[in-house]
């Protein structure tokens, strides 16, 4: 049934910002209505960050729509978000944020082959504006080299 899943919603900034170090497929803790407006694709992860709260992951300011057909148990649009990560995954991370510059950064919101809601979050170090110049760079000369080799 949901073996033909095409939600993905992406972070563009994430990578745009940071340099991803290593990444982590997180599920999330999510009410009835939260997940169907993910599966309509109504979910934005702009201005989205991760923090710790007594030892648990949790993902803050992430958009999800209310769902249009749901009633007065329609939940809050930006609600913070318990993220479900085994316990060593959450030490590695912890540890990883610990170190100067360094933070924990969601890239994606996917829905799996299983039907469950998957987010998945990047360790990363913050890139500064000469790193930010050269990633634009680097696009646009793949973008030239694209054209040149299909004519």
């Amino acid at each position: 049934m949901f073996k033909n899943s095409n939600i993905l919603i992406k972070n563009k900034r994430a990578t745009f910002d940071y340099e991803i170090v290593e990444r982590y497929v997180a599920g999330i803790q999510l009410f009835g209505t939260e997940i169907k407006s993910i599966r309509d694709g109504k979910a934005g992860l702009t201005d989205t960050f991760c923090v710790f709260i007594k030892d648990e992951l949790w993902v803050k300011n992430m958009h999800i729509a209310t769902y249009f057909f749901g009633t007065y148990n329609n939940h809050e649009v930006r609600r913070d978000r318990k993220l479900l990560l085994t316990k060593r995954e959450l030490l590695k991370l912890k540890r990883g944020t610990e170190t100067t510059g360094f933070t924990i950064v969601p890239t994606k919101l996917f829905i799996n082959e299983k039907g469950l809601a998957k987010l998945e979050v990047g360790l990363a170090r913050g890139k500064k504006n000469y790193d930010k110049r050269q990633t634009l760079k680097e696009k646009e000369d793949k973008r030239a080299m694209d054209r040149v080799m299909k004519r």
